[in-house]
């Protein structure tokens, strides 16, 4: 089975060619294609401040251009600056994190230290507690010197 189809472009008032195509053998109907009119065919939609502008040549030599120029390349060099200063800004807290990791470990192996010396502390105390204890019933009375003979 052969397939035929015609194709009828039309262009609407927002810049955008519709093509219509019929196909004579499916009895399909298509849905219609948007396909942009610009040169590029990138399929991205131009920014309001250049949908109004021809793409006409430019003087290079003109005011216009030279002032387009300067305030581009001041722009640009403003976003260099503020990339430079946020790249400098997360090196400086990344030198502050690692200065304050260092010293919270620092900490933590003091505090290990002292807490390791604290219980070998409480754990002599203890068994020196466990040793100085007496059996209940086995107390030895002790005899003060000064009241035998009263």
């Amino acid at each position: 089975m052969s397939k035929t189809s015609q194709q009828n472009t039309a262009t609407d008032a927002n810049g955008v060619s519709v093509i219509h195509t019929q196909a004579h053998t499916s009895g399909l109907q298509q849905v219609p294609q948007l396909v942009p009119v610009s040169p590029g065919g990138g399929g991205k939609a131009a920014p309001p401040s250049k949908q109004g502008k021809k793409n006409s040549f430019v003087d290079r030599n003109s005011d216009e251009y030279r002032q387009r120029r300067e305030r581009n390349n001041m722009a640009v060099k403003k976003s260099r600056l503020k990339s430079k200063q946020k790249a400098q800004d997360t090196l400086q807290r990344v030198n502050q994190l690692k200065e304050e990791n260092e010293r919270l470990e620092a900490k933590i192996k003091l505090l290990t230290k002292e807490l390791s010396v604290l219980k070998d502390l409480f754990l002599e105390h203890a068994h020196n507690l466990t040793d100085n204890v007496q059996p209940v019933g086995t107390e030895t009375t002790t005899t003060n010197p000064e009241n035998n003979g009263q």
